[in-house]
């Protein structure tokens, strides 16, 4: 199923009128390839494709950092891309030297990790590329070619497979289990050992394992530290590289106001639930399941990043708990106004804590359930 990417007309834009290099961010399987190839579709021109997967005659012209070289490699083509670039030593100097002397050649780069990419590329290539993240497939691209109803109805599958390309294209259950087994052990690790210097795989699957248990509650580390015999600061170490290889990510307490707000640990959720469930050897269907409320929080809180992220929104996210023991699954705040989101997977009412009210005055409150998820996420 070729499902049409929010950012494809984005990036495209982008090439065409603001700036001619650009850089996708994204985990493997994600996409970005696919994504790639459809943005020089549409650009037309002859182009040149580079894979730092697959070494070719190519890499020495482009590793040397030597413009008669890079002149030979490039010239004649119209659109260039450099597909896994974190394998290409140096490579933010090398694109560095081709944007500044192929003015008109438009630069297509991707990564599967920002482990290695992002210091090799940040510093160069500083006001020289757009960045764009890739994530998994959003409801918002569902929505594209299918029905509201639809959506609900499929709202399962997603929960508990989750949002990967290739998951839309396998129909059977067990097709689905052995591609989300393959996709961790074969792709979504190799960066993360590769680049994060990691040497005990075993260990890092543990703590995802721990923190695939403890999606949408506090996470200590301490305590993580502690399960795994491991130190604080390495478990902290490997949560970070974790998060740029784009399995997980945090969100942080909200604390202002109140001595009583709790915000000294992070919740950790996965970018995809199929690739969480799969950790835990638990894809059953939702009615024999124990985590229906944590899938529900994880996916909206998910979802929600890929709407704002796609449409260029600038916002923070943050939980909120106080030590009393009223919060909130999610505290957005956008254009100066703060929103406290509360995640029902029942159509039960909810009202907002006193103490929210009172201390953060003009702003808003939502509950979020069956019923109007994806006005939320769409």
């Amino acid at each position: 199923m070729n499902i049409k990417r929010i950012l494809e007309p984005v990036i495209i834009k982008t090439l065409n009128e603001v700036q001619k290099s650009v850089i996708i961010y994204g985990s493997r399987q994600v996409g970005k390839t696919t994504l790639a190839n459809e943005l020089m579709g549409v650009l037309g021109g002859k182009p040149l494709v580079l894979n730092g997967d697959q070494r070719g005659a190519w890499w020495e012209a482009l590793t040397s950092r030597e413009l008669p070289k890079i002149k030979l490699l490039v010239s004649g083509y119209d659109v260039l891309l450099v597909d896994e670039a974190q394998r290409i030593p140096e490579i933010g100097l090398s694109l560095k030297i081709i944007i500044d002397n192929f003015r008109e050649l438009k630069v297509i780069v991707t990564g599967s990790s920002s482990l290695d990419l992002a210091s090799k590329i940040s510093e160069p290539l500083t006001g020289r590329a757009y960045t764009y993240k890739l994530w998994p497939i959003s409801t918002g691209e569902l929505g594209q070619f299918k029905t509201p109803f639809e959506l609900g109805e499929e709202l399962e599958e997603r929960l508990i497979f989750g949002s990967y390309p290739r998951i839309f294209s396998i129909e059977s259950f067990e097709g689905k289990i052995e591609y989300l087994r393959n996709l961790l052990d074969a792709n979504l690790y190799k960066d993360l050992l590769e680049f994060g210097d990691i040497r005990n795989s075993v260990k890092i699957r543990d703590l995802l394992k721990l923190l695939a248990f403890q999606i949408g509650s506090q996470v200590s580390l301490t305590e993580l530290a502690s399960a795994l015999e491991l130190s604080r600061v390495t478990v902290d170490r490997y949560i970070d590289l974790l998060e740029k290889s784009f399995i997980i990510f945090r969100l942080g307490g909200f604390s202002r106001n109140l001595r009583k707000e709790v915000s000294k640990m992070d919740k950790i959720y996965f970018y995809d639930l199929g690739v969480r469930n799969v950790l835990i050897d638990n894809l059953k269907p939702l009615k024999d399941r124990n985590d229906r409320g944590q899938l529900w929080e994880n996916f909206l809180v998910v979802e929600r990043i890929k709407k704002l992220g796609y449409a260029g929104e600038i916002y923070s996210h943050y939980y909120w708990r106080l030590s009393s023991g009223a919060e909130f699954d999610l505290v957005e705040e956008k254009g100066g106004k703060l929103t406290g989101f509360e995640f029902k997977s029942s159509q039960r009412t909810v009202r907002a804590p006193k103490s929210w009210l009172e201390t953060y005055t003009g702003s808003d409150f939502q509950v979020i359930n069956r019923d109007n998820w994806l006005e939320f996420v769409k």
